[in-house]
């Protein structure tokens, strides 16, 4: 689909499959539903994937195989890092099995990529993974696809290494609810690496330190334990956990605020743990440092673009002023978002917000490690 990408965390995306449907709050301004429905509409590839409603285009739940395109990282030879179905989810509820066994015969011809896959369905996706590592006769199926497909490959994966030692598996999670549901099941699914993407961040999230049904979880560190009043409540060390962590705030015309110090607190988490972090952008919003001033002299504010203000009233709007003795309105600011405590939002756009966390860029990226396979 596209050789190059603009995703600051991956080099190129790969839409074997398009076609969705919205499950979480993370889905609602979906730029690929966006996209399918205006923009790309009467494109073979999207055509008939979305309904118009009053919010704007939704996905019907129709999803499809774009034959043509299956076969792309086959030519593409520079290795990269290749998000596969950024236009949909590999593991959507329409998808049948021999789909995804077709886009893994893939990842397995091109050893030479290493392809990000990410999903909403995680349960799905732990599913899948599993059958085929406990079943060699499944695996096989995914075999018979490369034979025929395996006229580009030099020197593709074999069956036997499963799960695919270049194929990373993530979840999306937005808020704390997803993370407690995705995320035990990313855990428990095999895989070369495993990452979240908390984009968009709508909620503080809790990596290191949740509950998953009878236990808790520091997914972060691979540790368990029990919440047991009446005894002692060891660690449990050494299960699996989480190898990378992106996060980043919305974009688009309607885009929801990310307050501050969620993706702070996502950032200190990994830190602490030693996992890697990815900072990826502030999204539409961009958020003002209050510049201390004198006793007695109106609260000043600084945005990262070097716009300077002080506020003389707030309510429904906040009137700036540009100079701190001023009252005299530099202009009325209606597009905005505080919390109350400190924190202050403009609407700007994802280029002019940028992607500094406290003014440092963050470019974690996973190490690589061996795979157990069987």
């Amino acid at each position: 689909m596209a050789e190059h990408s603009t995703i600051e965390w991956t080099d190129a995306t790969w839409n074997p499959i398009t076609g969705c449907s919205v499950v979480s709050p993370g889905c609602t301004n979906c730029y690929a539903m966006r996209l399918a429905g205006t923009r790309l509409k009467h494109i073979p590839s999207r055509k008939g994937l979305t309904r118009d409603s009053k919010a704007g285009p939704v996905w019907t739940g129709e999803v499809r195989l774009n034959s043509e395109w299956l076969d792309q990282p086959l030519r593409w030879k520079k290795p990269g890092r290749i998000f596969v179905c950024a236009h949909g989810d590999l593991f959507a509820e329409g998808v049948p099995d021999e789909w995804i066994d077709q886009v893994f015969a893939v990842m397995a011809l091109a050893p030479q990529h290493t392809f990000q896959v990410l999903t909403k369905r995680a349960a799905r996706m732990r599913e899948y993974i599993t059958a085929r590592l406990n079943n060699s006769r499944l695996r096989l199926q995914i075999v018979g696809t490369m034979n025929m497909m395996g006229a580009g490959a030099t020197r593709p994966i074999g069956y036997r290494m499963w799960p695919l030692p270049n194929v990373w598996l993530g979840v999306s999670t937005e808020d704390q609810q997803r993370a407690d549901e995705r995320v035990p099941e990313l855990l428990a699914t095999p895989a070369a690496i495993r990452f979240v993407s908390a984009e968009p961040l709508l909620g503080p999230i809790q990596f290191d330190d949740f509950c998953n049904g009878y236990k808790f979880i520091d997914a972060l560190r691979g540790n368990w334990w029990h919440d047991n009043p009446d005894g002692p409540n060891p660690i449990s060390r050494g299960h699996e956990k989480l190898d990378w962590i992106i996060a980043g705030g919305e974009s688009g015309k309607d885009a929801r605020p990310m307050h501050p110090d969620w993706p702070r607190q996502i950032r200190d988490q990994c830190t602490e743990a030693g996992t890697a972090f990815f900072f990826k952008q502030w999204g539409a919003w961009q958020i003002a440092e209050e510049i201390e001033q004198a006793e007695g002299i109106p609260h000043h504010w600084r945005f990262p673009d070097g716009d300077e203000f002080h506020i003389v009233s707030d309510g429904h709007d906040i009137i700036m002023c540009e100079a701190q003795d001023s009252r005299t309105p530099k202009r009325i600011w209606r597009d905005y978002w505080a919390d109350g405590h400190g924190n202050l939002a403009k609407r700007c756009g994802k280029k002019t917000a940028g992607r500094l966390l406290d003014g440092v860029e963050h470019n974690g990226m996973p190490e690589i490690r061996e795979v157990p396979f069987s």
